[in-house]
């Protein structure tokens, strides 16, 4: 006797797969192709002074030739600013919060907050303003004074956002300029030949670990052929490191020691792709390599506030070189650095008592799934 058909329930799990609705289209990424967001990223204190330093200087502009005489000039442009100061703190305050949301949106609805927040601030601060400077004045008078601003605020806005657009749109090609000149600089063709002759070395007396080596070089290279413009987990970057000394190591041997610090490390903190490990090579390249004695790569990632710092220290080698390096690693960080952080990213170099010292400085901008690279890190997989 046949069975009879079972109907499906109602309900989440009676769905059918037709049912199913279809996942929702991806984000397009600026590396793919994507028109530049209308927001800038107002976090930043290099977009702040790009936006209060030729504000106030056009207000002072305007006031020289508006004011009937000289002497009125640092008034009327008191005046004005007590307007503008606050709406450009304002808005940029929060367009910092809400510039993640925003630049989600289709970008008419991108212009219309960016022009509609400035304006409906710029209404309301010269309200107040009228109303300290007049309490005699009646509601509809202020209203009616103070509308003038909209307009006003709103071009302003555009222009503003405008003018930084352009900017970042002038600095695409100087990114990819950085971006290949970083990339001829990581590749280093004695690194791969060593580390080619390090497994030939391997292949008869430890098997295994010259499979293992071989790995770790796949790893790096499969990073270094990466698409570097996008930002990774600090995880991420550390693991990459690990792995590159892990192959010096087995060149190098006894001459290599490496000391990580890594309990105050943000390991979802993000930072552009293969930015640490042309350092931590160079610390390799310069400062073990011409040594005979062992020497100390000192390694220490930590988290003050809203800043992440990297401290890399290596010995100084104990004759000078004789051919002293072109420093094409650190400028290519150290642009790298400012290009995806502005003034907020660091690099500062000291070299004393026989050490030198690399500092790299940040700002904390937190990964949404965390990854404990002390954890997952296994030297001899």
């Amino acid at each position: 006797m046949a069975r009879a058909r079972r109907e499906p329930r109602p309900g989440r799990q009676g769905r059918s797969m037709n049912d199913a609705q279809p996942p929702a289209p991806r984000r397009r990424r600026l590396t793919d192709g994507a028109a530049l967001p209308v927001l800038p990223d107002c976090c930043n204190l290099g977009t702040v002074a790009r936006v209060l330093l030729p504000l106030n200087v056009a207000l002072v502009l305007v006031a020289l030739v508006a004011a009937p005489d000289i002497r009125s000039v640092p008034a009327a442009a008191m005046r004005a600013g007590a307007v503008a100061n606050p709406v450009a703190l304002l808005s940029l305050l929060a367009f910092c919060f809400a510039r993640r949301i925003v630049n989600g949106w289709p970008r008419p609805a991108q212009w219309a907050a960016a022009l509609a927040l400035p304006s409906m601030l710029a209404f309301a601060v010269a309200v107040f303003v009228g109303w300290v400077q007049d309490g005699n004045r009646s509601l509809p008078d202020l209203l009616l004074g103070a509308f003038y601003t909209v307009p006003l605020t709103a071009a302003i806005t555009w222009l503003i956002a405008e003018f930084l657009r352009l900017r970042l749109v002038s600095l695409q090609p100087s990114q990819a300029e950085g971006r290949l000149q970083a990339l001829q600089a990581r590749i280093r063709p004695h690194f791969l030949f060593n580390s080619l002759n390090t497994v030939i070395g391997l292949m008869r007396s430890d098997p295994r670990q010259a499979e293992r080596t071989l790995e770790n070089l796949a790893d790096l290279f499969r990073v270094f052929m990466k698409d570097s413009r996008e930002l990774v987990p600090l995880d991420d970057e550390v693991l990459l490191c690990k792995e590159y000394l892990t192959i010096e190591k087995l060149r190098l041997t006894d001459r290599l020691e490496v000391h990580w610090d890594l309990g105050a490390m943000p390991g979802d903190a993000l930072l552009p792709s293969l930015l640490l490990q042309p350092l931590v090579e160079n610390a390799v390249h310069h400062g073990i390599e011409p040594r005979t004695e062992p020497g100390e790569v000192r390694i220490r990632i930590s988290r003050n506030s809203d800043r992440v710092r990297v401290e890399i220290m290596n010995p100084l080698p104990d004759a000078p070189p004789v051919r002293s390096g072109n420093h094409m690693a650190l400028s290519n960080v150290r642009e790298r650095l400012a290009l995806t952080f502005d003034v907020e990213g660091q690099l500062e170099t000291q070299a004393e008592d026989g050490l030198f010292r690399v500092v790299v400085q940040f700002p904390y901008r937190k990964e949404r799934r965390r990854r404990d690279v002390r954890r997952t890190f296994d030297p001899d997989r």
